[in-house]
């Protein structure tokens, strides 16, 4: 048995699961089927888990040569947005003959299950939404090059960070129904504890407070239609004034609200403006179609390729945040005059 300062090897695994150091490499190889029981194999992956054993990288690559496979980590796939970020990210892995693995975090975010016998051994890297970084816990362990996606540059646990510039996108929302008029604002935001939501509160609420005789309140709702539609028909059918222009962190949650408004008796834009953020397939959808801002997911993806890539090779990964764009169509007016 390994002790705390020794790092565990092959044949401490071995030796705590009762099989041979064969057994051992064949199992978290993951060539074990037809040569050993599924039992044994578990017994193996157990015992590997409990002495917190890692395949030696740098011995592995040296007889293998390295992988070439990358894991994209994102939340449930309930948007096209992540769709579009791992065609990007498999587009230029593709030029530079890397496979992508996609692998969609349960529940959007909170940890995973290792998709691997031993994430170590069968991947050079990972690229993760901040949304689904607490599932990286069971596959990085401490050895792989990370690179984060929409996450806090001065927190991220990662060796390079790759955003949006989220920050100018709200901006720019705000400047639009700021000039159409409007004074009153509710924001939906998304009930999701991540920095990309936290970044869209702060941007909304510094960019009103300077303009005098400006009001904001929020409520917050899971990013869902069904989500959206309570909370806003929950905001807005109390009595007393309305807000004239309405906010949400996303399109999807533009969509529940649209439905919430429909049913107050309140008509999109006469009535209420309203914005989100995305421009997905959705925002077109909607009638009137809907002022939005435009993320591109795929350049996104383009880009976290590029940084793992320059994270590999010991390079310095390209800086500055993506630029984003406001998208003005059908939902967004002047206030009306009461």
């Amino acid at each position: 048995m390994a002790g705390s300062s020794t790092r565990p090897t092959s044949r401490d695994v071995a030796q705590a699961a009762g099989v041979s150091q064969a057994a051992v490499s064949l199992v978290l190889g993951d060539k074990w089927r037809g040569r050993v029981s599924a039992a044994t194999a578990e017994r193996v992956r157990q015992a590997a888990r409990d002495l917190g054993y890692r395949p030696n990288l740098a011995a592995r690559n040296l007889r293998l040569g390295h992988t070439r496979t990358v894991l994209l980590v994102v939340p449930a796939l309930t948007t096209e947005f992540f769709a579009g970020v791992y065609t990007g990210a498999a587009r230029i892995a593709a030029q530079h003959g890397f496979g992508v693995v996609l692998y969609p975090s349960p529940e959007g975010i909170g940890p995973a299950r290792d998709p691997f016998a031993s994430a170590q051994a069968a991947l050079d890297g990972i690229i993760a939404s901040s949304m689904a970084a607490d599932a990286l816990t069971a596959l990085r362990g401490d050895q792989l090059p990370l690179v984060m996606l929409d996450s806090d540059p001065q927190g991220s646990p990662g060796s390079a960070t790759v955003n949006l510039d989220i920050a100018d996108g709200v901006r720019q929302v705000a400047e639009h129904l700021l000039g159409l008029g409007h004074r009153h604002f509710l924001h939906l935001a998304a009930d999701v504890a991540s920095w990309t939501f936290e970044i869209r509160a702060h941007e909304l609420t510094a960019r009103l407070g300077t303009v005098p005789g400006t009001s904001i309140r929020t409520v917050h709702a899971p990013i869902s239609i069904e989500g959206a539609l309570t909370a806003t028909e929950a905001a807005l059918a109390g009595p007393g004034p309305h807000p004239t222009a309405l906010v949400c962190d996303d399109d999807k949650l533009a969509a529940g609200a649209y439905k919430a408004l429909r049913r107050l008796g309140l008509r999109v834009p006469d009535d209420i403006s309203v914005t989100g953020l995305d421009d997905l397939a959705l925002a077109t959808a909607l009638d009137p179609e809907l002022t939005t801002v435009r993320l591109d997911a795929e350049q996104f993806g383009e880009r976290g390729m590029q940084a793992l890539l320059a994270v590999l090779e010991g390079r310095e990964p390209d800086h500055g945040d993506i630029p984003v764009h406001l998208v003005v169509r059908g939902s967004t007016a002047p206030p009306s005059t009461p």
